[in-house]
């Protein structure tokens, strides 16, 4: 089952169509959205959508890996890493929407 990716310029339509802003303010409006999100990721903070779902951010200690086509080890940095953790409502959506065969 092959599914439409949902793009920045789908959201801006849509926002034209539903609240009637001009295409350019909408495009605007969902650049301004995704920026404030990305930009508060990018300070460290965790972003929490009502009824949507939380981005939060988790530190990763760093280890030692292998690579499974020679079973050499190599040492993997710590990093930061960003999780998505979807809210009831959303599971409880994408469920009900979701057929099962």
């Amino acid at each position: 089952m092959a599914g439409k990716t949902i793009t920045r310029a789908d959201l801006a339509d849509a926002v034209h169509q539903k609240i009637g802003l001009s295409r350019q303010e909408s495009a605007d409006l969902v650049q301004s959205v995704l920026g404030m999100v990305s930009d508060s990721l990018a300070e460290g903070n965790s972003v929490k959508l009502s009824s949507f779902g939380s981005f939060v951010l988790r530190d990763k200690n760093g280890r030692i890996g292998r690579n499974p086509k020679t079973g050499e080890e190599v040492p993997i940095e710590p990093r930061r890493v960003l999780t998505f953790k979807p809210s009831q409502v959303l599971k409880e959506k994408v469920d009900k929407g979701h057929p099962r065969g």
